[in-house]
């Protein structure tokens, strides 16, 4: 079982318009897996982005969901996490995040670290996943290159070391310095502009030649600063950037593909192939074990819209995925068949008859998947990786036309498995029910698939709380009121949840009732 060493699962995080779905399209326009990338909101484009492939998506020109692209390129099969860059959407972001080995963080060069980018660092600081960064945007004017590392070290706390270094910035940005291959890349655009590769002419940095290739004083200026960089002595230690204490950092322009392909090059050998994990139970599961596990980080209905499906995405711990094969359900405590597996390329997809650990792979999901699930062989085993968090704004459906009771029904049921919305029922007022979500944007995204999709118009009366939890301890809604709880709603597997308007309000009832447990995020229950 050695495949496993031919993967490499990743995500790609950053703060909206750092330029990460044009990165993900270069890094796939690289390793071949297209031919021509399509820009992000070039409303005269003909292309949208290929990550970027629910309607929504291709409206707005952000990512509102995560994405799987796959593709193979030297020899290694490369599992892509595209996810959305939007506050907004940070549970979804996290979910992905679960699923992968390696983070790439993208910085805006005029910008540096920036509030969601803080955020999606920290989450890669929980998971232990450890974050390779790529300061992009160099051909428009930039801050320097040492101050911008500077505040990787400060604000995010780890220690940064240049793997390549820009030449230039804004209209002079001319290339890289490739520090562990020793080379001058200076770019020149492909024939297509933006949508090709890079032309690239390389150099000695103490050759001549460099001189006539960017000007004398561009080449002088580079020695300096390589020379000053060589004599800080900082050295790269690969079990630190695995342990999250050390990020390399790589400059260049998604845009103009200017840095890309050093950048993937080094990439391929920074990524951690898949490794151990550890379950529920604090047994270590290794990626070589026979066994074969799993657990649902992400489910997509309607990813084709013309055949109503659901998919549901998993990311494969340890043994061989073979089509046909039997494994025990967790959560629903009982054995089932999984017929059939798709590997993805956006809404592009293809079936697969087996796949190994660190591949992601698609489920045929007849209703029986929720995020969170593990499936194994061999008996029962779960992974807690994937968490539910307390939404932070809640509404209440209003269904605009009666008539559509059973599509919303269907509809706010499905897209409740899938993670897009947390449903609550209030007692005596089940037809109405309660969505929770983490980001405002996130009640558009609703109300745009719940017309689309299944054909329900509804709006959202806003509810005034901000804060959920899980209550262990107390048995029925009536308790919880009596003790001064201001909505006691059930969640969609009936467990007892508790909503407060403020951190005053959630407090209070910590202190008042000692005998409870108030949990931030819901309890992954087994089946009988």
């Amino acid at each position: 079982m050695r495949e496993h060493l031919k993967r490499r699962t990743f995500a790609i995080i950053s703060h909206p318009d750092a330029g990460k779905t044009t990165l993900t399209e270069k890094l796939l326009l690289y390793g071949g897996a297209i031919h021509v990338a399509g820009a992000v909101k070039s409303r005269k484009a003909k292309r949208a982005a290929t990550s970027d492939w629910m309607e929504l998506e291709k409206q707005r020109g952000i990512s509102v969901t995560s994405s799987v692209l796959q593709f193979e390129w030297d020899g290694i099969h490369w599992n892509l996490l595209d996810t959305p860059g939007h506050n907004d959407f940070s549970e979804d972001t996290y979910r992905t995040l679960t699923a992968a080995d390696c983070a790439i963080m993208i910085l805006d060069a005029a910008k540096g670290v920036e509030p969601q980018t803080r955020k999606l660092f920290h989450v890669c600081r929980m998971r232990g996943i450890p974050v390779v960064t790529f300061i992009n945007k160099l051909d428009r004017p930039s801050r320097d290159p040492l101050e911008l590392m500077t505040q990787v070290e400060e604000v995010l706390g780890m220690q940064s070391i240049p793997y390549t270094w820009p030449i230039g910035s804004g209209d002079l940005f001319q290339g890289v310095y490739d520090r562990h291959g020793k080379k001058v890349l200076r770019f020149e655009r492909g024939e297509k502009g933006n949508a090709s590769k890079a032309e690239v002419k390389v150099a000695d940095l103490e050759s001549p030649e460099l001189d006539a290739m960017l000007g004398a004083e561009a080449a002088e200026g580079l020695r300096g600063e390589i020379e000053l960089l060589d004599g800080a002595g900082e050295e790269w230690d690969f079990e630190r950037f695995r342990d999250g204490e050390l990020t390399p950092v790589f400059f260049g322009s998604a845009l103009n593909s200017f840095g890309i392909e050093p950048f993937l090059k080094a990439f391929e050998d920074l990524c951690p192939t898949p490794g151990p994990r550890v379950d529920a139970q604090g047994e270590t599961v290794e990626p070589t074990d026979e066994r074969f596990s799993c657990f649902i980080f992400k489910v997509q209905a309607n990813m084709d819209a013309s055949h109503r499906d659901r998919i549901a995405f998993a990311r494969i711990v340890s043994g061989k995925f073979e089509g046909g094969m039997r494994v025990h359900h967790y959560r629903l405590g009982k054995e089932m068949r999984l017929n059939r597996a798709e590997q993805f390329f956006a809404q592009e997809r293809e079936s697969i008859l087996e796949a190994y650990a660190g591949d992601i792979v698609g489920l045929y999901d007849p209703g029986l998947f929720r995020i969170g699930d593990t499936l194994s062989t061999g008996g029962v085993m779960s992974f807690d990786a994937v968490p539910r968090f307390s939404p932070e704004h809640f509404g209440r459906v209003v269904l605009l036309d009666p008539l559509k009771r059973k599509q919303l029904q269907k509809g706010i049921h499905e897209l409740s498995e899938e993670g897009t919305v947390q449903l609550f029922s209030e007692p005596g007022r089940e037809k109405d029910p309660i969505c929770g979500v983490v980001g405002q944007l996130q009640f558009d995204v609703l109300m745009f698939r719940l017309q689309h999709e299944y054909g329900a118009k509804v709006s959202f009366d806003r509810l005034p709380f901000a804060h959920a939890r899980w209550v262990e301890g107390a048995t029925t809604p009536e308790e919880l009121l009596a003790a001064r709880i201001p909505l006691a709603v059930h969640d969609q597997d009936g467990a007892l949840v508790a909503l407060f308007r403020d951190d005053w309000e959630l407090e209070r009832a910590i202190r008042d009732n000692g005998e409870w447990t108030f949990l931030e995020t819901a309890p992954i229950r087994a089946g009988a």
